[in-house]
């Protein structure tokens, strides 16, 4: 039987792909496309606003009681998440928190959640980025204590708020789990002096319609080597989601990854 899922964050960009792939995927049924009640596209067909035609389901400001989705996915915004977080708690439904962007005290209570629920929260969902994550890991483990210094570089379209991405602030901590630099350095300007080996560089890139970049590169006297994801296309990351979410349906209370879904 196809996985029953509610996609939260319908009307966005990102909602709207999930709501198409979902209609092409045979194992999944989309039963449920919500938003924040206060959005003026409320009460219009998903489908017709994914582009696909009339689905006969309309967006709506919350989920029904009637209506038990094995999975949610949350593509919406961190206030939005809090929002579905405290549905899929009180009604114990597995959620996949694809929103990025939020402060320290809501992952705290996107992690609590897991006491009562399944729940996936990761910074990106695409799962190349994902397999990247655990090839960074391998690397910085490989090279720690060699002399390398870490930069990271991530581009991405002129209308993303945040910067540095949640993704390439993963990738910082992964690094500096293993190789133990202390400092981040948001991009030099001026006589900043000799490079310590304490650092990882972050720089981000902000230009045109650029779904996303990332490049983590290790680099010593002599040698570098350069970890490097692009994507062309944000189905990337739907598709990721969608797997996360016929990973969890069904899965009890607890904390759950991207790389659970992968098998690493």
């Amino acid at each position: 039987m196809p996985t029953t899922i509610a996609i939260h964050g319908a009307c966005g960009r990102m909602g709207q792909r999930l709501v198409a792939l979902a209609h092409e995927d045979p194992e999944l049924t989309l039963i449920a496309a919500i938003d924040s009640p206060t959005h003026p596209r409320i009460g219009q067909d998903a489908g017709e606003l994914a582009g696909i035609g009339s689905l006969g389901l309309p967006v709506l400001g919350a989920l029904p009681l009637a209506v038990h989705p094995e999975a949610i996915i949350d593509f919406s915004s961190p206030h939005g998440t809090m929002t579905i977080l405290k549905t899929c708690i009180d009604r114990r439904l597995p959620l996949v928190v694809a929103t990025t962007g939020h402060e320290p005290h809501e992952v705290a209570e996107i992690r609590a959640a897991a006491h009562h629920t399944a729940i996936l929260h990761s910074p990106n969902m695409s799962l190349v980025v994902n397999l990247l994550f655990k090839l960074t890991k391998l690397t910085a483990e490989a090279l720690n204590g060699q002399g390398f210094d870490v930069e990271i570089i991530e581009r991405h379209h002129r209308l993303k708020k945040d910067s540095p991405s949640g993704t390439a602030a993963h990738f910082a901590k992964i690094v500096q789990s293993v190789m133990n630099q202390a400092e981040i350095v948001h991009g030099r300007e001026g006589i900043v002096g000799e490079r310590p080996a304490s650092q990882i560089g972050m720089h981000a890139v902000r230009a045109g319609d650029n779904v996303g970049e990332h490049t983590i590169l290790f680099s010593t006297m002599g040698e570098s080597l350069e970890l490097v994801h692009k994507g062309s296309s944000r189905d990337s990351y739907a598709n990721g989601a969608l797997a996360a979410a016929k990973y969890l349906a069904g899965k009890g209370a607890g904390t759950y990854t991207m790389a659970d879904v992968l098998g690493l």
